[in-house]
Formats: structure tokens, sequence, C-alpha cells
């Protein structure tokens, strides 16, 4: 498949990527930026694709450990060229593995922080890529919300923090299934395209065995109100500040 090299800012990156496959969007910039991480935290991705977080966060923590896992082989091999390309190898590892098979894959309670930016449309809902990587990327194909879910409750430590970007419709529907495997919503926000358009995605953030108390804030707008453009805020510009 034929790929570009292109180059991130923030995190000052560069990254392969396929020309016409998966490419990473905005989401991974706005969860990377939404998350809290520990002083020499252990993180890990679930379905990494082309190993944008656990670069990201490398470059901005002093994480001593970020694990990328990704089902499809060709992504985890783009992904492990990306860690090779930004010389992080001594942080981040690329493990190729399904997360519905997560008790093999890495040991229970290994991490303080889970991140994903999973699929989130199920497979009967929306227009389907004609690729597979964005296929995958887009559509439950390979594991739903409930297994990803599943998946960050085995690996987290007790007190560990899950971190995800998701459809803001289905944001009951995930509530439900962080708290059904023992994680408490904390921090909560909604992202909006424009002021006075409805929300479309929300980042949240839960902690495993935490206490309930739910804290939202303030509501993320991408674009600027005025106008027919797609020019970002200030808000938006500002995360993709190298560090």
């Amino acid at each position: 498949m034929k790929e570009t090299l292109d180059s991130l800012s923030l995190g000052r990156l560069s990254l392969l990527q396929a020309e016409n496959g998966y490419r990473y969007s905005l989401d991974p910039v706005l969860l990377a930026r939404f998350v809290r991480v520990k002083r020499r935290a252990r993180i890990v991705d679930l379905g990494t694709g082309s190993g944008i977080l656990p670069l990201v966060l490398a470059r901005l923590t002093d994480a001593v450990e970020c694990v990328g896992i990704e089902c499809q082989p060709q992504l985890a091999s783009r992904a492990a060229r990306n860690v090779e390309l930004n010389s992080l190898g001594e942080r981040v590892f690329i493990k190729k593995g399904d997360i519905r098979n997560i008790r093999e894959i890495c040991p229970v309670s290994s991490f303080d922080l889970v991140v994903s930016n999973p699929p989130y449309r199920q497979p009967s809902s929306g227009r389907m890529a004609p690729n597979d990587e964005r296929a995958a990327a887009r559509h439950e194909l390979a594991g739903g919300m409930s297994d990803f879910i599943a998946a960050a409750s085995w690996l987290l430590k007790s007190g560990g923090q899950f971190g995800v970007i998701y459809l803001a419709e289905r944001l009951p529907e995930l509530m439900v299934e962080m708290v059904s495997r023992g994680i408490e919503p904390k921090r909560l926000r909604m992202v909006h395209p424009r002021q006075g358009e409805s929300a479309k995605m929300v980042l949240i953030e839960g902690r495993k065995g935490g206490r309930a108390g739910l804290r939202v804030e303030n509501p993320l707008y991408i674009y600027k109100k005025s106008g027919e453009g797609r020019d970002y805020t200030e808000a938006i510009l500002k995360m993709y500040d190298p560090f």
C-alpha cells in the first residue's frame, strides 16, 4: 500500500500513513490534550492505528512506557515503523493483537492510564469505508464499545484512569458500560463543531474503582462560528503547539 510521510507539529512527529487507507483525524489530538498523565506513568492505547497516541504522549509526558495495541497487521507494522522513525523505541512499544483477547496480550492491572479512540459506529450504521483499514477504524468490526471498556478494566490498576473520545449520541451507553466494569466517569467535555451546533463527540475520563462524582467541563468548539469556512478556533490551534 502506498504511503505518505507527514509531519505533526504536536510532539514534532513524523508519521507514515497510508495514502488511501487509514489516516489519523483530529480525535487523537483532542484526546491527548484531554487526559491527565501522572508522573512516570505506564500508558496503553487500545486500537492504536498508526501509533499516533502513544507517540504523542511519549513526547508530551515523562511516561516510562507507552504501548499501542493494534489488530490490523498492516497498521501494527506501520505503527512500529513510526516508533523507529521518531527514535522512541526505548519508551514506545507496539503489540499486534485483538483487544477481545486482552488477557493474552498484557498482564492484569499493569497500566496507570488506558486511552482509546475506538471505532464508534455499529456495522449496520453509517457508510462503510471501502478500504479495510478505514472500515475497521470507524466501524465495530473487531470489537465494540463493551470490548474496549472490558479490556481497559482488565489493564488498569486500582485508581488508574481511562480516557476515551466517542460519539456524543452514544454517551449514555458509554457511561453505563464504564460503570458496569468498575470505571467511574469523573470528567466529561462535549465537543461541538461550532457554537450553536449540537455536540458530535464527547471526551470522557474515568477512574478504576473511583467514587461517584462527575465534573462537566466547558464545551470545546472545533471551528470558528463566523463564515462558512473550517478555520479552527484558538483552543484547537493551541492543541497543536509542539509541547
